[in-house]
């Protein structure tokens, strides 16, 4: 008999990510959320768009990400829609993550949010943003394995 929390279910995905910057690692974190996030990220209301990690003090922060107030409970209870989250990570992580991030000059951006044993993860990675010319390439490159799978397809 399999559990359905087994597998994890993902509600919100950063495809923009994938084409503004070079992935070059990912990583997993928790967030500290309040109930009424937690409720609206059930939900689904989730955009990843234009948010980023940032490292303050030895602690990893998730800014910009917008969670949609929740609903069903009274604007008293709800929360702010942009607030900064932190991010639970490991302190060995987080002391990898503060030396690539300075001295290479990476990105950390948030790929997707998903419930993962009824717990709230997201998935992050260290990014180099994309010159101009580079999302071109990959623009062509996706093209051509398109024609490339239809003539295939054809014959």
């Amino acid at each position: 008999m399999k559990d359905k929390s087994e597998g994890f279910k993902v509600i919100a995905d950063n495809r923009q990510a994938r084409f503004l910057y070079e992935i070059l690692e990912t990583y997993e974190a928790g967030i500290q959320l309040t109930g009424t996030e937690v409720k609206s990220i059930r939900a689904g209301k989730v955009n990843l768009q234009d948010g980023y990690a940032l490292i303050r003090n030895g602690e990893a922060w998730l800014i910009n990400v917008h969670i949609s107030p929740y609903s069903q409970s009274s604007e008293y209870f709800n929360h702010e829609p942009r607030r900064t989250r932190k991010l639970l990570l490991h302190r060995k992580e987080i002391r990898t993550l503060t030396g690539k991030v300075e001295q290479q000059g990476l990105t950390l951006v948030p790929l997707k949010m998903y419930l993962k044993r009824g717990l709230v993860k997201v998935s992050f990675a260290l990014g180099r943003g994309k010159k101009l010319h580079d999302k071109r390439e990959d623009m062509k490159r996706r093209d051509d394995q398109r024609d490339m799978q239809r003539a295939m397809k054809r014959y």
